[in-house]
């Protein structure tokens, strides 16, 4: 066994790559590679920091009763779900709710479009995560045909003020959209497809979006210009890096709340 590439150590990576992450990922495969080992051992390291501080911030929520909204939004396969997660690997399953609704049942579609969202908000002390949201009829259903123009037009004359509302009954409201380049979405497509573990994952409104794509990208502008507000803007991360994309939106959110240990 010998390294890919020789590093110039310092005594913080020497220090790291002796713990018991360095040592793990540096033996993590046959041929040893520091550099990488170093990398994977420094991102580890800074999730579970994260993770942590994560903690203390739920516990924050609960003590004041407060109500926090965090949406995940992007492209399939963007690693929305991944990032949920990470972020809740650890806090109390009690004080937190990951949402992800099917289609609207017969009766909800005969409903205010947001009524079933409305159902779905934080109770004091909780933190709600949604993999996908409301946001659906502002991409998704107008471009796979599931919503009507007259609906589509309706939903995004009515969501800024939607989300005003939110905010104004002291909930906090965070929206990340996790962006990935059409290479990196057909990528992992096939990484899905070839994993029997992982195959459930891919729908029939998937395998249509690299067919899309450019349909998906104008209607995605849209959203982005249009319901991008000072009460609610929007985070738009990178995504084509899973563990970037992950620490960016557990930084963004231990940084907009201001919980306090």
């Amino acid at each position: 066994m010998e390294s890919s590439k020789k590093a110039k150590l310092t005594k913080k990576d020497l220090d790291l790559i002796n713990s018991k992450i360095g040592l793990k990922n540096l033996f993590a495969s046959k041929n040893i590679d520091v550099e990488k080992a170093l990398h994977n051992a420094q991102f580890e390291t800074d999730l579970r920091a994260r993770q942590v501080d994560l903690v203390k911030l739920q516990s924050w929520v609960m003590k004041n009763q407060e109500k926090v909204v965090i949406i995940f939004e992007g492209r399939d396969a963007a690693g929305k779900g991944g990032a949920i997660r990470r972020i809740t690997a650890h806090i109390n399953p009690r004080y937190f709710r990951i949402v992800a609704l099917n289609k609207p049942s017969k009766d909800e579609q005969g409903q205010w479009y947001f009524q079933r969202y409305v159902n779905q908000l934080p109770k004091p002390g909780e933190i709600v995560f949604f993999d996908r949201s409301w946001f659906n009829r502002a991409v998704v259903e107008p471009v796979n045909g599931f919503c009507t123009q007259e609906e589509y037009e309706i939903f995004m004359s009515q969501v800024n003020d939607f989300e005003k509302m939110i905010t104004k009954s002291n909930t906090y409201l965070i929206k990340f959209y996790f962006s990935i380049t059409k290479e990196e979405q057909a990528k992992r497509f096939a990484e899905i497809k070839e994993s029997n573990l992982k195959r459930w994952k891919i729908s029939p409104v998937d395998l249509r979006a690299q067919e899309l794509w450019d349909e998906y990208t104008k209607y995605k502008k849209v959203m982005l210009n249009d319901t991008d507000t000072a009460h609610a803007p929007w985070v738009i991360i990178d995504a084509n890096n899973k563990p970037h994309a992950r620490l960016t939106a557990m930084n963004y959110i231990l940084d907009t709340i201001p919980y306090k240990e």
